[in-house]
């Protein structure tokens, strides 16, 4: 299938979900480990007041990925005593206790669309290998994108599936063929996907995100 070589990274465009290692959160200066310590107990402070506006019985705790920096795992406790629990990386809560556009209702989503699950839901086992964390990303992940993707712009053709990126190494690709000219791919890193699949977050919004972009920028929205 012809596609363009030119892609859009809603990665970078996003960049709450672009954190990589060393990079601190106010880019023109780094910041002191006193004072990123208390940035860490301002956020996790704010997202536990957000969410108590919302649910009863709400915990958090901090951890930290190689790649992508702290991240804030929440666990929420529905009226059956269930847990449910979602992972938030420190850049995007920033962004939105900084935006002042209802944080506490969007990250009360998430556990909205959690609880349809009964039962509770815990954050997925990490993966004890390389080998496992392939099959994770070959058996879950790509078809997960693939089905969720061609579904939400059917019957329209979409291109779905693994490419290579120079710059960031294994993508998810999807784009639409019948765009010919400028942007028509959108090229997310696998391992993004795969550490928001981790911390029970969606992976296709990321990608929805970036392929309604496309269409908007072509006037077909």
């Amino acid at each position: 299938m012809n596609m363009n070589n030119k892609t859009t990274n809603p990665e970078v465009d996003n960049k709450e979900e672009a954190v990589h290692p060393g990079e601190a959160d106010n880019a023109q200066e780094p910041m002191s480990e006193e004072n990123l310590n208390e940035l860490l107990k301002a956020v996790h402070h704010n997202g536990l007041v957000a969410l108590k506006m919302h649910f009863k019985e709400v915990e958090g705790q901090l951890v930290k990925l190689d790649a992508y920096g702290p991240v804030f795992v929440f666990h929420v406790k529905n009226d059956a005593g269930e847990v449910y629990s979602c992972g938030f990386f420190l850049r995007e809560l920033i962004a939105r206790f900084q935006s002042g556009n209802n944080p506490s209702v969007w990250m009360a989503s998430f556990f909205v669309d959690l609880m349809k699950t009964e039962g509770g839901k815990a954050l997925p086992q990490p993966a004890g290998s390389e080998d496992e964390a392939k099959a994770i990303i070959d058996n879950v992940l790509v078809p997960k994108c693939i089905a969720e993707i061609t579904e939400e712009f059917a019957p329209e053709q979409i291109h779905a599936g693994l490419a290579w990126n120079e710059q960031f190494g294994p993508v998810f690709e999807a784009g639409f063929p019948a765009i010919t000219a400028g942007n028509n791919v959108c090229a997310i890193p696998l391992h993004l996907l795969y550490t928001h699949l981790q911390l029970n977050r969606d992976p296709v919004e990321l990608l929805l995100q970036g392929l309604y972009n496309i269409r908007k920028e072509h006037g077909m929205e």
